[in-house]
């Protein structure tokens, strides 16, 4: 029997984050998802549209203005052995909620020997681009990363935002699910279009800790996570144009990080820059550096750069944000300054 091929569906992120939520709350009783505006509204990412009237109001929790109230309920939900699912609808929000977060939540399987653990995924909403200020736009990937037990994921696209969702979920112990707000799909955050690829409508996993070589390449690395993978691969794409070979990473998954596929590139190239939408201090491309200085630093060709947010509060104005904000013509740039 000649087989039927999948037919290619694209979709949106904001879509595909849908479609593993009601599979998970469909197919596991434990699980439950709670936030501000969820219930009603459907969220502010519209990613639970409908659940309300499917799942009904045990299941789908419209919270207070209280992250600190509904972040400590469910870890304490967790640690009862349920699976809650809560959305941290600003990642700028976690001010207020942090210490469940990494006193109770990150240590409770550490504090156990194992026998605790703690099943609950936060989901929360990150990056600038929109004009939202620096309250609502920033990203905080190297605050989470510096907090030992919990994982860290951080989907550039459709399909590894069901994948990397579902199993976020199923993992038993914390996982926070950093979602940029340009790559939802919805006009208003002024969508990367690229992000919406195809998602098979089954449930899939896409496995934590591992990274992607999304575009392969011969004279430079460039590593980049969330949106900042678009702007590497537009860069990538610039500057073939011009004879340069470069090979791009999506990072998928910043804790664990997956130091290996970046040693293995740069071993290859001989070049790195890092592409990073976090502050510059202490941020996560200087991570994405060290792992191939510390290991092995005669792969290098060059010194390793970095594409960063400057250590300043993320400004109100258009002009002004765009103007510190990484960008695909900053790598070009930086890449062009090691060739």
């Amino acid at each position: 029997m000649t087989e039927v091929k999948e037919q290619i569906r694209k979709i949106p992120v904001n879509r595909a984050i849908r479609e593993a939520l009601e599979h998970e709350l469909t197919h596991d009783e434990s699980t439950f998802l709670m936030g501000e505006d969820l219930a009603l509204f459907g969220g502010v990412y519209q990613t639970a549209t409908g659940f309300l009237e499917k799942f009904g109001p045990n299941r789908i929790m419209d919270t207070p203005i209280s992250e600190a109230g509904f972040m400590a309920a469910a870890t304490g939900a967790a640690m009862s052995g349920m699976k809650p699912i809560v959305e941290l609808m600003f990642v700028d929000f976690v001010g207020v909620c942090l210490d469940p977060i990494y006193n109770a939540a990150a240590k409770g399987a550490y504090h156990s020997d194992g026998r605790q653990p703690v099943p609950m995924t936060i989901m929360t909403g990150i990056g600038g681009g929109y004009s939202d200020a620096s309250q609502h736009s920033q990203t905080l990937y190297a605050t989470f990363a510096h907090l030992p037990g919990i994982k860290v994921v951080v989907p550039s696209n459709a399909y590894d935002a069901k994948g990397l969702l579902t199993a976020a979920i199923r993992d038993p112990n914390p996982v926070v699910y950093m979602l940029h707000k340009r790559l939802t799909g919805m006009g208003w955050f002024e969508p990367v279009k690229e992000a919406a690829v195809h998602v098979p409508k089954n449930d899939f996993e896409v496995p934590i800790g591992k990274a992607k070589v999304v575009r392969e390449g011969t004279d430079i690395t460039l590593v980049g996570w969330g949106e900042t993978l678009w702007m590497a691969l537009f860069a990538a794409r610039e500057l073939e144009k011009e004879g340069c070979s470069a090979e791009v990473i999506d990072l998928r998954t910043i804790v664990p990080l997956d130091r290996e596929t970046i040693l293995e590139s740069v071993k290859k190239t001989g070049r790195l820059v890092a592409v990073d939408e976090d502050y510059r201090m202490c941020g996560l491309a200087g991570e994405v550096i060290a792992s191939v200085v510390e290991e092995d630093a005669s792969v290098l060709k060059a010194s390793p750069k970095r594409v960063t947010f400057p250590d300043i509060p993320i400004p109100f104005s258009r002009s002004l944000e765009a103007h510190v904000r990484p960008s695909t013509e900053k790598v070009v740039d930086v890449v062009k300054s090691i060739l």
